[in-house]
């Protein structure tokens, strides 16, 4: 995903390392397991038939002694299927709660057999007596005791495919010969060696705790995921494992029977509503303003449709992995987007492509390139002369190829080898229909198009200075080239008069004039509606128009705290965009100067914090920037810059401060109106992963990386702080954590999965029986391991694939971000493996943090390094079950004029098509209803052939993506707008 995981090398080895050696263990005692069995088996085998055999010998037996011997027999047999994994045919109920009871169910069984027959006692009745006795702890050496074994009833427990092969056999002697009071103390090495192999391997038993209550039913381990056998109730705890490490989870003791607990969808759904941020630091020519009066770019995986005057946005969603580029149609309908290759969850290739899509209806028309293209889609443009049959794209592989495409038609027409250097444009020529012109490092190439076959000539800079970029190109309305360089030189190509057409190969350009045009790199230029231009310079920052005569008429200067120009567009009026390399959307004229219209971080986001009573929330990134927005305005509230790369935040309770800890160890306490420093401390050395304000406020918690909590009290409303104490028990660094509503108790989670509570009053001392905290009630629920979330893991998880946890204020919900740009919506509490969920997605790198705000309304997500903030609505499932137009989206009111495609202004028109409730699948997710096919050859789009009259006949959306358009879609992809739908009523 865009390159983000290239550094995770050495960890990935390590791990692997680590992996291996457990494994190896888990085979090594699983094996000795298996030769013990055998072992104890043969001789509990050959001890009953010798004296089976010397019993019938021996004696001048009856019928009646012969019967008891075959029962004995019959008994033998049946534990010996016990013990390798069968089940007995007598059921009984489980009332122990230790291993040491649990290996010695056959033992009881055959107690309970001999007290069934009475004082009717045969030589193999004292046999089987002194065979299966519990525990030496429990007898009389004596064989005459008149004390027998306690009959209990035991119920064989649940246990894993693993445990299967190393079940614990009934305890019996190692030896044929073996006296009374021997039996347990000749096999009290082998026995202990058994009940170490059996609590390391894989055994994931239910142990009920109340035998009038627990009753557990037979399940077949060949029907088990691996989830499902990882995470299987054992008496008054769940356990599950993590990279081969055991997660106890105690059971709540509200919980009275767990095999009836289930967690389902929830009715709550998640829609898109607005995206903060632009990509604009390592893309160029990705801002247009549409004839709807909106400005179309892109961030992560979402195309942006922002109408500025309305403050209103809508969204393309139907890419899977980051949006590189972007080509207007020569309607000013049509809009192509090219997405990088990246890798799904499962390892898989997500597969770079183009999608053509309507701006009107925001359906996808064509899918192009699945296959073809390797590394990613670095620019592309349609065709002019012909209007925009055609597309041309350049694959960002090494040898950058370039590609024809009858994009209605999804056939590819022409390939072709540039170069090994980088190409940074590609343009169709305005008027020549089979002229294509490529720039980049060191080169101008002019290719000429017939058929199948594309002929290149190589621009000649013969006495000018050969520039190391050639940055940007645009056509003049004589048909000459102009390009500009990272030299800061405007250079026009002409074609030369001495060639014809019908000569060999194409006319060549040749320099005509070079004009110098600014300091630093020309990187960008755009032509007006006017004939004039405009051009925009890298290092000083500048816009400078030219005439008719490529003479600068007026110029004007970028200020530096939005950085150098990326994009330039013309705007509406004399006004002109600009998109900046530290992510802005700036709208300006010559005469008023510039105006910030959307802006965001630069650098990988992580902290994230919604204020206590205000639908304010605050982001600190790496780029040492902590911004304040509106989630009602979707504006910017304040920003401040920090002098340390900023990774986690939160509200004091009273709103009036924030505190934000950093990677250096050092936090800081803002004024949350003012944005005045109120305090800066500094726990430790390294990087502060998690802060947190107690319920009342009165105390603050400091996870850090040097596996420490560290606790302050908290005075004057949040602007006084004394360090109280530090918790000191962990084994790897703090990930999460949460107060309870006393402020007595925290909760917190590691980085090597553990799970331990702390005692706040009595000096933070780590509470080592666990089982004393499973009925607190905690005030939030962030920490990503516990009894009520252990269900959100995927299976097979590694213990990393989830970066975020939160459960909604009404206990309704919980929201996830994982680590494949996702968001999950799953119900509360999630208590069972592999819950079912609702997946979003909008990001195109991991998804580092998630929050809801203080009413429920809305939900925030963070993206990683693709620097974007989602804000998404909850709306109910009563909702998004309307037969027809559930969500009005109602379309750009400029439309209506300039196309005659929309009804009135004021009537609603549903361009989102109806998501109905589809029944969750096999791994708990849900799969998507194949999407529309695209239009046949030849057909107009959609848009330019039906009139959105009616919602009861949505055009088809982007909302759902075919399954042959996508390699990984969203199981509940967000529809493009949401406007009209009200939001979930926040909790009383």
């Amino acid at each position: 995903m865009d390159g983000f995981t290239g550094s995770l090398d050495d960890s990935m080895s390590g791990a692997s390392v680590s992996d291996v050696n457990d494994r190896l263990s888990a085979l090594e005692l699983r094996v000795q397991q298996q030769e013990d069995e055998l072992t104890v088996m043969k001789a509990a085998l050959a001890d009953v038939l010798r004296r089976l055999a010397a019993s019938e010998a021996s004696a001048s037996a009856s019928k009646k002694h012969a019967g008891k011997a075959g029962a004995a027999l019959r008994e033998a047999y049946s534990m010996s299927s016990i013990a390798n994994g069968g089940t007995p045919g007598r059921k009984r109920e489980s009332t122990s709660v230790t291993r040491k009871e649990t290996m010695s169910s056959a033992a009881k069984s055959g107690a309970e057999r001999k007290k069934e027959l009475g004082s009717q006692r045969s030589p193999m009745d004292e046999i089987q007596e002194r065979e299966e006795l519990p525990h030496p702890k429990d007898l009389s050496p004596s064989p005459s005791s008149p004390h027998p074994p306690q009959n209990l009833q035991q119920q064989r427990p649940l246990q894993s495919a693993d445990s299967s092969k190393a079940n614990v056999p009934p305890k019996r002697g190692p030896s044929v010969k073996r006296s009374q009071s021997s039996t347990w103390d000749s096999s009290e090495e082998n026995r202990n060696r058994l009940v170490k192999a059996a609590s390391t391997s894989k055994l994931l038993a239910k142990v009920v705790k109340n035998a009038d209550r627990h009753k557990e039913p037979v399940i077949s381990q060949a029907k088990l995921s691996t989830r499902e056998k990882n995470s299987q109730a054992e008496g008054n705890h769940i356990k599950m494992f993590m990279r081969g490490r055991p997660i106890t989870m105690f059971i709540p003791s509200d919980v009275e029977n767990y095999e009836d607990v289930r967690t389902e969808l929830p009715s709550e759904r998640l829609k898109l509503e607005w995206v903060y941020g632009y990509r604009g630091r390592d893309c160029r020519a990705n801002i247009y303003l549409l004839p709807t009066g909106e400005i179309v770019y892109f961030v992560a995986s979402v195309v942006v449709l922002f109408n500025y005057e309305e403050r209103t946005q809508r969204h393309y969603l139907g890419h899977t992995d980051c949006v590189k580029c972007l080509a207007i149609h020569p309607d000013k309908i049509r809009i192509a987007t090219g997405q990088i290759a990246g890798v799904d969850k499962d390892g898989r290739a997500v597969q770079p492509h183009v999608r053509v899509w309507d701006s009107v209806s925001l359906s996808t028309l064509q899918v192009i390139g699945l296959g073809t293209f390797e590394r990613g889609v670095g620019s592309l443009a349609f065709s002019k002369a012909d209007s925009g049959q055609h597309l041309s794209v350049i694959d960002d592989c090494n040898d950058h190829m370039l590609t024809v495409w009858d994009w209605q038609k999804k056939s590819k027409i022409a390939e072709i080898k540039t170069t090994n250097e980088v190409v940074l444009a590609v343009e169709f020529h305005h008027t020549d229909p089979n002229t294509i012109v490529t720039c980049g490092k060191s080169h101008i190439f002019f290719w000429t198009w017939s058929g199948n076959l594309l002929a290149r000539k190589q621009g000649i800079f013969g006495k000018y200075e050969k520039p190391k970029f050639i940055q940007c190109l645009a056509f003049l309305s004589n048909g000459d080239i102009l390009t500009g360089d990272s030299g800061g030189v405007l250079l026009v190509w002409s074609r030369s008069s001495a060639e014809t057409p019908s000569g060999k190969g194409p006319r060549a350009f040749q320099i005509s004039r070079q004009v110098k045009g600014h300091e630093g790199s020309v990187f960008c230029v755009c032509e007006m509606r006017s004939g004039t231009l405009l051009t925009g310079g890298g290092k000083d920052r500048k816009i400078i128009l030219w005439d008719h005569e490529l003479r600068a008429d007026r110029d004007i200067e970028v200020p530096d705290q939005y950085g150098t120009i990326r994009a330039v567009s013309e705007g509406k009026g004399d006004e002109f965009l600009v998109g900046t390399s530290r992510n802005f959307i700036l709208r300006g004229t010559f005469n008023d100067g510039f105006q910030v219209e959307v802006q965001g971080h630069t650098d990988e986001l992580w902290g994230l914090a919604s204020h206590p009573s205000r639908g304010i929330f605050l982001t600190c990134a790496q780029d040492r920037l902590v911004l304040a927005w509106s989630s009602e305005d979707h504006s910017l509230q304040w920003s401040r810059t920090l002098e340390e790369h900023g990774h986690c935040a939160d509200f004091h309770p009273s709103g009036a401060v924030v505190a934000i800890g950093t990677h250096s160890g050092k936090w800081y306490v803002l004024d949350a109106e003012t944005t005045d420093l109120v305090a800066i401390h500094t726990d430790g050395n390294e990087q502060l992963s998690l802060m947190r304000f107690s319920v009342d406020g009165g105390l603050l918690a400091v996870g850090s990386h040097d596996n420490f909590i560290y606790l302050y009290t908290v005075a004057e409303n949040g602007r006084k702080y004394s360090r109280y104490g530090k918790c000191t028990g962990h084994s790897s660094y703090i990930t999460h954590l949460d107060w309870s509503p006393d402020n007595n108790f925290i909760m917190s989670n590691s980085g090597d999965y553990e799970i331990l509570y702390w005692d706040v009053p009595n000096g933070c001392k780590l509470i080592r029986n666990r089982s004393e905290c499973k009925d607190i009630d905690w005030a939030t629920y962030t920490c990503v391991l516990g009894y009520h979330v252990f269900g959100v893991w995927p299976e097979g998880s590694d213990g990393t694939d989830i970066n975020a946890l939160i459960r909604s204020h009404n206990r309704k919900v919980i929201a996830l971000a994982d680590d494949f740009c996702k968001v999950h919506l799953f119900a509360y509490p999630c208590s069972t493996p592999k819950a079912p969920s609702h997946k979003y997605s909008a990001h195109s790198s991991h998804v580092t943090n998630v929050s809801f705000l203080y009413n429920d309304s809305h939900l925030i997500s963070t993206g990683g390094k693709d620097t974007s903030i989602m804000q998404w609505r909850l709306v109910e499932k009563s909702l998004l079950s309307l037969p027809d137009g559930l969500l009005s989206n109602p379309a750009p009111s400029g439309v209506d004029h300039l196309f005659n495609l929309l009804p009135p202004t004021g009537s609603c028109v549903d361009v989102a098509r109806h998501d109905p409730v589809l029944p969750p699948t096999a791994n708990g997710t849900q799969e998507p209803f194949p999407d529309t096919p695209p239009p046949t050859t030849g057909d107009p789009p959609t848009s330019e052939l039906t009139p959105l009259h009616s919602i009861s006949t949505p055009p088809p959306s982007d909302s759902t993506v075919s399954l042959k358009d996508s390699l990984e879609p969203s199981d509940d992809t967000a529809t493009p707008s949401d406007e009209g739908l009200p939001p979930l009523t926040p909790p009383s």
